[in-house]
């Protein structure tokens, strides 16, 4: 029997892509999301407007990817799809309304990037709304 001094314990996949999708969504909700609803007049003055749509059609969509979609990623339901604005809102502001910034100046907002695309990439994991806990035991995944 080979025997091994170096401890293994099993991957805990679905506890990672829990962590990832709780401490980015209310990174997103607490720093951009909530402030954008709570002083959404004041929002309206400072928003960019990169489209030409006006400030009110450029702060919904926003509202839409900072505050709505996290919550749905949150619990886990729909987070691919629930991904998509948030890049996409991520996208337009790093690469259309801050073109200029340094790596260093827009560090917060590539993390968010990778954070989100990666799950977008990966699904939101067995620890979600919905999901079957009968195929985990059923591949012996389940303990």
């Amino acid at each position: 029997m080979k025997s091994s001094s170096i401890v293994s314990f099993p991957p805990r996949i679905d506890l990672g892509l829990f962590f990832l999708r709780l401490a980015g969504s209310l990174l997103l909700l607490y720093v951009h999301g909530l402030p954008k609803v709570f002083h959404f007049s004041e929002e309206l003055t400072r928003i960019e407007d990169p489209f030409g749509l006006g400030p009110y059609m450029s702060l919904l969509p926003a509202i839409f990817a900072e505050v709505i979609c996290p919550l749905f990623i949150i619990v886990g339901y729909r987070a691919r799809l629930a991904c998509l604005p948030i890049i996409a809102v991520l996208l337009v502001a790093m690469l259309v309304v801050h073109p200029g910034w340094s790596v260093a100046e827009g560090q917060f907002g590539w993390l968010l990037l990778i954070i989100f695309t990666t799950l977008a990439l990966t699904g939101p994991g067995g620890w979600r709304i919905g999901a079957d806990r009968r195929q985990e035991w059923r591949y012996g995944n389940g303990k």
